[in-house]
């Protein structure tokens, strides 16, 4: 199984098209599968007396906490999406975003997106989820604030309009950012694979990577991970990303454990291991001379490596047995040594 990396850029443009294609260069670079990005209209996301998270007052630190104003500084036009769209495709890594709206989620219908991911927020959004559902791609849903019954009844909602369950991968998430280690829970990506019979995945709002590579180690095939370019650019969601050597490390170790979780599960040695057999185990050797003619006993014999001799496992098919020679001490036993 690979696991589908998603290097969420967000909003860390900071609405600026050179700063998006910086962040694409370091998606590429950092060996993602995919680049994703925001698209929304501000006026149909929020209206415009809504405050700002706390999170987003911490990490903005201006006097203007209005969240309308911080996302209209945020949008990326059509024309830009294309822009962003056609400089992927010559860097070779996937365009995704996420559509806040329904005017949104059809322009990214228009530019060919291979699936639609749905952010935390919208879970409870019936008529966003018919309108995602109805356009019959495969889905990614994240599940941030949400409990079981509300994930059942988004998934409900989903496979009511027609998408069959075995499109839909959910996604285990905590929408604080950054999450609080104590928070993250992340035995519940595994409840709700159980639950709900689905693929699933972690959207990791945490800082560093460590908890998106134990996500892999337990079982998630889609990980999603905030990145940008400098945690100390102005902006809501930078100071819970990671900078760009961050992100590469992350998809090294993502790889690394995709290796390492892969196998049959049967317990057998491996053909890299193979050949240290002999050196790593012992045979029987003895500890001092025995004469021809006389019996062996334990406290002739000795373990040593190398594993090539008689096993210790048999050593009682050899204490009593005659020696059919004269043997010195350190010799490895062997078979004809011993009359049987």
């Amino acid at each position: 199984m690979r696991v589908l990396i998603i290097a969420e850029a967000g909003v860390n443009h900071n609405g600026s098209i050179k700063m998006a294609k910086q962040l694409i260069d370091v998606a590429t670079e950092a060996g993602a599968d995919i680049v994703k990005f925001q698209t929304f209209k501000a006026g149909k996301l929020v209206s415009k007396t809504a405050h700002q998270a706390e999170y987003q007052k911490a990490n903005l630190k201006n006097s203007d906490d209005s969240q309308y104003n911080m996302l209209k500084r945020l949008e990326l036009d059509e024309a830009m999406h294309i822009e962003l769209i056609d400089y992927c495709q010559q860097k070779g890594i996937t365009f995704l975003s996420t559509g806040f709206d329904e005017e949104s989620v059809d322009m990214l219908d228009r530019l060919g997106v291979p699936f639609y991911k749905i952010p935390s927020g919208e879970i409870t959004n019936k008529p966003y989820l018919q309108h995602i559902a109805r356009k019959l791609k495969p889905v990614v849903i994240s599940t941030g604030m949400a409990d079981l019954n509300e994930i059942k009844e988004a998934l409900d909602v989903l496979t009511g309009e027609g998408l069959d369950l075995s499109m839909i991968t959910v996604l285990h998430c905590n929408t604080e950012y950054p999450t609080p280690m104590e928070d993250v829970n992340l035995k519940a990506m595994l409840t709700i694979k159980e639950t709900f019979k689905v693929k699933v995945g972690y959207s990791d709002h945490t800082k560093g990577i460590e908890v998106a590579i134990a996500a892999v180690a337990m079982g998630a095939e889609v990980i999603e991970k905030h990145f940008t370019l400098d945690r100390n650019l102005p902006g809501p969601d930078h100071k819970a990303s990671l900078e760009p050597d961050e992100l590469k490390a992350m998809v090294s170790a993502i790889r690394n454990i995709e290796l390492a979780v892969s196998g049959s599960g049967v317990k057998e040695p491996s053909n890299s291991e193979k050949p240290n057999k002999t050196i790593a185990r012992k045979s029987i050797h003895l500890a001092m001379h025995v004469k021809v003619g006389e019996t062996i006993q334990s406290s002739h014999l000795i373990m040593k490596r190398p594993g090539d001799g008689i096993s210790p496992m048999l050593i009682e098919q050899i204490v009593g047995k005659i020696a059919s020679k004269d043997l010195q001490e350190d010799t490895k036993l062997k078979l004809e040594d011993i009359i049987t």
